[in-house]
């Protein structure tokens, strides 16, 4: 499934890294400790994570994630939105809690 149906299906915001939303998501990851992200995300899964500084998109950019959702209403930092725009990395926000995002993308991709 593409990344713009997810976002849409879920109600997500696009914050930065618009240009990536034509990548397929093919399952999800949850984690907030960079490494544990980095040893187990897959290439086009959608990381949910309530970190918001630029760092992520250093992970999103290794592990070849096809986004990350900011879960929880964080607001993600100006300096993190300005490298995923340049690394068109897509960074999606939601109020709902990474639970709730990682259930509905489970029904949706099954």
């Amino acid at each position: 499934m593409k990344l713009r149906d997810v976002v849409e299906a879920l109600g997500l915001e696009v914050a930065a890294g618009r240009e990536g939303l034509d990548r397929e998501v093919t399952g999800g990851y949850c984690g907030d400790l960079l490494s544990d992200v980095m040893a187990r995300a897959k290439r086009n899964y959608l990381w949910m994570t309530i970190q918001g500084h630029q760092n992520v998109v250093a992970v999103a950019v290794l592990t070849e994630v096809s986004g990350v959702v900011v879960c929880g209403d964080v607001e993600p930092e100006a300096a993190t939105l300005e490298r995923a725009d340049r690394e068109k990395v897509p960074i999606l926000r939601t109020p709902l809690t990474a639970y709730e995002v990682c259930g509905r993308l489970y029904q949706l991709l099954n």
